[in-house]
């Protein structure tokens, strides 16, 4: 009779992998993000016309929305490593 052995995979390198990735894309995007939040704040607050302060103010809205898009989807990609089973079978 031949018996298979189960055979075990730990996937932990690969979930530290991605985690990594995720820590270090977000804190490329927070760096970025708040130096751009400066700049567009900078530029609403010296706007000659309101036109432009107001294209300021739209971009400052777009900079917060991105980046809350990007720590939702960093904590997402964490829920669905940590659902996957730490064996496979």
């Amino acid at each position: 009779m031949l018996h298979l052995a189960a055979t075990t995979t730990d996937i932990s390198p690969i979930t530290d992998v991605i985690t990594n990735w995720i820590h270090i894309g977000q804190a490329l995007v927070g760096s970025i993000g708040v130096l751009a939040f400066v700049f567009a704040f900078l530029w609403k607050v010296t706007a000659a016309e309101s036109h432009s302060a107001l294209a300021a103010k739209e971009w400052i809205q777009r900079i917060v929305v991105g980046t809350i898009g990007v720590e939702i989807a960093g904590s997402l990609v964490d829920i669905l490593t940590r659902s996957v089973p730490a064996a496979g079978h």
